[in-house]
């Protein structure tokens, strides 16, 4: 995995700009012998392919499917395995949930339960009205448990974080959630034996909330997963000498932008209001997260047009990136999301980096099968960083 010590040691403090755009989920596999990337109209992705270096990521290590915090910290260059982060943490911080030492929080899904099994995980993407609503419902009801405090965050459409506030708490947690529908409702178990009475706790939780929720037919329960207290992650810009931003709008990438210690951006929900931002805020900062959604959530609900939709919309944004002449622009994604999957996959991410001395290859077209031809070959999403900043003319020569 990376050095990160060396490539901190070598980093250079310089006003050069930095933009990595995410489009998340982004791979996918062939629906009628074509991916959603092959199929979607991208001459500004292809255009940038040729002028640019190419090749394919692994988020961790080759046929493991990643969470998208693994996966996104591998892309800022933070060795995953070693900095293993709960989803609760990502979701609180984006939604901003103040989490304390004796905090601990998980990602919440509103579900759909009939005859005991989990017929709908994400209860029909309820609008974040009815999450609203359904969180001050709870809120209002939910009794303490053992002298635990519990409370409700909103995020958007069916998820929302909670969390349990009560000293000796522990998030050696399983997820409480099937992750596939048509199962039973699960219970969390402890992965250690100093979790037991917390596993204890969140599973009367689970039996109180749904009875709660008893009465309404989409939203009937809840499910959990990614239990976690707050991580201790060294900063951006101590680890690369950056002044970094997101722009980010679903809650959990803007968390781990705070996590990473990001300067997180106010943006709207569209995907013209990255590029918006992105104008915006240009002179204040010298790196750029922005994150595009659509890509994955399209893939998880195996929607093939609105995945091909969501590229091609990005795509005719790509002139407004390179107006503002970053010295380094890469494209890529943080994991695979399969249409025909309808989740995340195990599949590497097409990737490519442009700038003035990136090294053109014989790639002319930005999809999954091209990249693989391309000058970068196959490697860990964890050293893109360090191709990032080289590219930016942000590291010094290692050694004499």
């Amino acid at each position: 995995m990376l050095h990160t010590k060396i490539i901190s040691e070598l980093c250079l403090e310089t006003d050069s700009k930095i933009v990595l755009l995410v489009l998340d989920g982004l791979g996918g596999l062939p629906v009628n012998g074509k991916t959603a990337l092959e199929t979607a109209a991208a001459p500004n992705l292809d255009k940038l392919a040729a002028q640019g270096a190419c090749g394919l990521t692994d988020p961790i290590f080759r046929g493991i499917t990643p969470g998208s915090g693994p996966a996104h910290l591998s892309l800022f260059g933070y060795d995953p395995v070693r900095y293993q982060l709960g989803r609760g943490i990502l979701e609180a911080l984006g939604v901003d949930v103040e989490v304390g030492e004796s905090d601990l929080v998980a990602r919440g899904n509103f579900a759909t339960m009939k005859n005991g099994l989990i017929i709908d995980r994400r209860a029909g993407r309820i609008p974040t009205s009815e999450n609203e609503r359904l969180c001050l419902t709870l809120n209002e009801n939910i009794r303490p448990i053992e002298g635990t405090k519990i409370s409700f965050y909103p995020g958007k459409e069916h998820r929302f974080v909670v969390k349990f506030s009560k000293d000796g708490l522990s998030d050696a947690l399983s997820d409480a959630d099937p992750q596939k529908e048509n199962k039973p409702r699960t219970y969390t178990s402890p992965l250690s034996p100093e979790a037991n009475n917390t596993a204890k706790l969140v599973n009367t939780f689970l039996d109180e909330a749904t009875n709660i929720l008893k009465g309404n037919p989409k939203t009937n329960t809840v499910l959990l997963r990614g239990f976690a207290k707050y991580p201790d992650l060294p900063a951006m810009d101590t680890l690369y000498k950056l002044k970094p931003a997101a722009i980010a709008n679903y809650p959990m990438y803007r968390g781990l932008a705070k996590l990473v210690g990001m300067n997180v951006l106010n943006v709207g929900a569209e995907i013209e209001d990255l590029f918006n931002t992105l104008e915006e805020y240009y002179n204040n900062f010298n790196f750029f997260y922005v994150h595009v959604k659509k890509t994955d959530s399209s893939g998880e609900d195996g929607n093939y047009e609105a995945k091909k939709a969501a590229i091609e919309k990005t795509d005719s944004l790509i002139p407004r990136i390179l107006a503002l002449k970053p010295e380094a622009l890469v494209v890529t994604s943080d994991h695979s999301t399969p249409c025909l999957m309808k989740s995340h996959s195990w599949h590497p991410n097409p990737f490519l980096i442009w700038g003035q001395t990136a090294q053109p290859d014989t790639v002319t077209s930005f999809t999954e099968k091209d990249c693989s031809r391309g000058y970068l070959g196959r490697f860990p999403a964890v050293e893109a960083m360090p191709l990032m900043l080289a590219h930016a003319g942000k590291l010094k020569k290692y050694g004499a």
